[in-house]
């Protein structure tokens, strides 16, 4: 076992946690053409590194202000791979897309150690609006 930062990991396990939180989310509606050459849609990404030796199995929960929430979309992070989530693209269990306009809390939970960042890219306005912050890693409400 090899201790980084306090933690603990198994031999061939990758950085970061099990359970992360991303308490604000809002996926913007696009005008129907991308403003300017730069051909941008308004869209939110959950960017996921797994640094591990075996694949990750993930699960996206959402959570909503007046409505009910979107619970177990499943993915998987190869290992030692990287993945951008565009949230734009990402269909519920009834094959939808996920709703514009409206404000969101997400979860990621996965079955091996992973580190989350999320990124939002705004294209409701001509000065295109890009942040990203790292998610919050929490414990894991399985243990």
């Amino acid at each position: 076992m090899s201790s980084i930062g306090g933690k603990s990991r198994e031999p061939g396990e990758g950085h970061g946690y099990r359970f992360w939180v991303v308490p604000d989310g809002y996926l913007a509606s696009s005008p129907g053409v991308p403003p300017g050459p730069s051909g941008y849609f308004s869209h939110e990404s959950v960017c996921i590194l797994n640094d591990g030796d075996r694949p990750a199995g993930c699960k996206l929960h959402l959570y909503f202000e007046n409505r009910d929430p979107v619970l177990g979309i499943p993915f998987e992070v190869g290992a030692r791979r990287s993945l951008h989530l565009r949230l734009d693209q990402v269909k519920d269990h009834a094959g939808q897309l996920l709703p514009r306009d409206l404000p969101y809390s997400l979860t990621v939970e996965s079955d091996s150690n992973i580190v989350v960042q999320h990124s939002r890219l705004d294209c409701t306005q001509e000065n295109l609006a890009l942040f990203t912050t790292m998610a919050f890693p929490a414990p894991d409400p399985r243990d």
